[in-house]
């Protein structure tokens, strides 16, 4: 019966549309059109489609800053992993849950966005540097854009610069064939930005070794308890996983390691 109602309220629907459609047609049909058809064959009509703002030195100039703008928000996010902390801190962070063992605890987004807020917080001197320096006397018109992209450079390479190994600088100036220069600060961009991401991943790694070693070692010994005292049936992480949280918060651990991230930057 609720199938019977509902096709009859639809074929109802469908009658009630297709009469508007009908009564509406002649009325439609009386109207003037839009657009005379004898103008369009007239051979003097002309149609002209201007940018006035575009004319102007003003006008081209935003144009301009606009398109820089959206190629620098669609370039965000790889600017976002390798020109800043958030890769080792992303890392770090995964490392740490899975030392844990507490599956999806914190989950992805958590531990993304915890990473993001601190790399805001490591990046906010270089930041407010190339904002000083670059973006706001190009907004200003007082710089050129090669200016304002060579004066934005000085202070993300400095930062990378400081947390990259010389190991991983010569072993990019060999593989792109660049003459050693005279000072770091010469370095091109094409050298920094490779051997700092190289750099991150090694010291995310070694960080992520060291969190590992005490919540092993207990596993280690919640497993030797186990098989002493034969339950070799019962998994020894479903034990050792409350006895590794009770650590992690007797110890503080979430401060610990957030400290540790943000003064390894400092």
């Amino acid at each position: 019966m609720v199938r019977q109602s509902g096709k009859q309220h639809i074929l109802i629907l469908i009658t009630a549309l297709l009469l508007c459609f009908v009564i509406s047609g002649p009325v439609l049909a009386q109207d003037d059109p839009i657009v005379d058809p004898a103008s369009l064959s007239d051979e003097n009509s002309t149609v002209s489609i201007s940018l006035d703002g575009l004319q102007t030195a003003g006008g081209m100039d935003s144009a301009l800053k606009i398109v820089l703008l959206m190629t620098v928000l669609s370039l965000a996010p790889a600017f976002l992993i390798l020109l800043t902390s958030f890769t080792r801190i992303v890392i770090v962070l995964g490392f740490l849950r899975q030392a844990i063992g507490a599956n999806q605890a914190p989950n992805n987004q958590i531990i993304i966005g915890l990473a993001l807020f601190l790399t805001i917080v490591i990046m906010s001197p270089v930041l407010n540097e190339m904002n000083t320096t670059a973006v706001e006397p190009f907004m200003n018109d007082e710089i050129t854009q090669e200016e304002a992209f060579s004066r934005i450079q000085i202070p993300l390479k400095g930062f990378m610069l400081s947390q990259v190994r010389e190991k991983d600088i010569a072993l990019f100036l060999e593989l792109t064939n660049t003459e050693v220069p005279e000072t770091p600060e010469e370095l091109h961009m094409m050298v920094v930005i490779p051997a700092f991401v190289l750099s991150e991943l090694k010291t995310a790694f070694q960080m992520g070794f060291v969190l590992f070693i005490p919540f092993l070692i207990i596993d280690m010994v919640v497993a030797s308890v186990l098989m002493s005292m034969g339950m070799m049936m019962l998994p020894p992480v479903l034990i050792s996983l409350p006895f590794k949280l009770l650590l992690f918060v007797l110890v503080d651990g979430w401060f610990l390691v957030v400290r540790s991230l943000v003064q390894a930057f400092q």
